[in-house]
């Protein structure tokens, strides 16, 4: 049976690291594996940057570039003896950023995007696998281009399902393979990504396509929490999550998994562990066919860097569904996922990731048609099982925006005072 691994950003940040990883894949030597690895540390964040200079005309996108450079060449200097071929593969990689960064500048920042940051999980994989196969771990290194198919729809790119599943079955045919996160490609071969921690999603989507046993995903933290540990202390970790309660936890923001994650896995009651790479033996979290969380606390989940819009009619008049309409066809059109909403009978508001480049074209294209107000840097707290303490606790020194409650759920809309 097929297992497929997952390794996020920190457990490849440093020397020290990945030979911890490597000690981890030894002892699954003989397993049937797929092996997805995210960018190395913060390499994303660092080519977001090269793209933002290469946007900007005046910009220095080189300088962003070699930063990159600097830091894989100090993990293939901890790694590899000078004369390895690592180094003109990692090499042969910069300069087709390079070269990317020369073509003339498409419109679209979401496809410059796209072909430039996709580099990052190129490089940590052709590391990773040079590595492994170093230290006796032998492997194949497989471009996830050639197998997982999406639409043109930049840095949130749609799988299609047909030809991807048709595609892992004809190339994955021996194990254990080393492959990219995050990354797909159209059918006009443009590089494509999934959106922000989409590595969680590739891991899915090569079960479904597989048909595997169990999906591995290896995190610095000691399973699933019911709470982010770097905003609240007394976080519990939580043993056993319901493949419902674990699509709930991801779609209010999670940030253990990407939302997209839990459904394929569902489908085929494919089992999810989450353990930490740091502690290996430690027991995980799975999420699976359960009939309730276990243990059943309230879980908290944080949204910082929030704008809060409301929307109004210039003649005072009622907020319709056809103002609704209006509205919700520019959040597809500008591709703004709303976190939260709520209408009363003269306005609307919304609660959205202060995206620095969707929000301020949506805030114009709004204000030719209606009244606009916002407030940004907020933070969005939702909590699932909530009740009166747990709410308490988070209204400390907040001044509240806004509530939305229902049964299971509630949204906190806050600013600090």
């Amino acid at each position: 049976m097929i297992k497929i691994f997952k390794f996020g950003g920190t457990s490849i940040k440093d020397a020290e690291n990945i030979k911890k990883v490597v000690q981890i894949l030894r002892k699954y030597a003989n397993e049937n594996l797929v092996i997805v690895f995210s960018a190395m540390g913060k390499v994303t964040n660092m080519l977001e940057e090269v793209v933002e200079e290469y946007m900007n005309i005046s910009g220095n996108s080189e300088s962003k570039l070699q930063k990159v450079k600097d830091f894989h060449a100090s993990i293939l200097g901890t790694l590899f003896e000078q004369n390895h071929a690592i180094y003109n593969e990692v090499n042969n990689l910069f300069v087709e950023i390079e070269c990317a960064l020369e073509n003339e500048l498409h419109p679209d920042f979401a496809f410059n995007y796209d072909q430039i940051v996709s580099f990052g999980e190129l490089l940590s994989t052709k590391i990773m696998s040079a590595y492994l196969q170093e230290k006796g771990v032998k492997n194949s290194w497989l471009d996830a281009r050639d197998i997982i198919r999406t639409n043109n729809k930049y840095r949130n790119a749609k799988i299609d399902w047909k030809k991807t599943i048709t595609f892992c079955k004809d190339k994955i045919t021996h194990f254990p393979i080393i492959t990219q996160g995050f990354i797909g490609c159209t059918s006009d071969n443009f590089t494509t990504t999934l959106g922000r921690e989409g590595s969680d999603f590739t891991a899915a989507i090569l079960a479904f396509s597989l048909d595997a046993e169990q999906v591995i995903i290896w995190k610095d933290v000691d399973g699933v929490m019911n709470a982010d540990p770097r905003y609240f202390e007394d976080s519990k970790q939580l043993l056993k999550i319901p493949f419902e309660e674990a699509i709930e936890l991801a779609y209010y923001g999670a940030k253990v998994m990407h939302p997209k994650t839990i459904q394929p896995l569902q489908k085929k009651s494919i089992p999810l562990d989450v353990k930490s790479f740091l502690n290996p033996e430690k027991e995980s979290s799975i999420i699976g066919d359960f009939n309730s969380i276990d243990p059943f606390v309230p879980s908290y989940i944080v949204k910082e860097n929030q704008i809060l819009i409301s929307v109004a009619d210039r003649h005072l008049s009622f907020i319709v569904e056809e103002h609704l309409s209006a509205i919700f066809s520019q959040f597809s059109n500008f591709g703004v996922r709303v976190n939260m909403m709520q209408n009363s009978a003269v306005s609307f508001s919304f609660c959205v990731d202060n995206d620095s480049h969707k929000v301020p074209e949506l805030l114009a294209d709004l204000k030719e048609n209606f009244e606009v107000y916002f407030s940004d840097n907020l933070t969005m707290y939702t909590i699932r099982h909530y009740d009166e303490q747990s709410i308490g606790k988070l209204l400390k020194n907040q001044k509240l925006l806004l509530e939305q409650k229902s049964q299971h759920t509630i949204h906190l809309v806050v600013k600090n005072k």
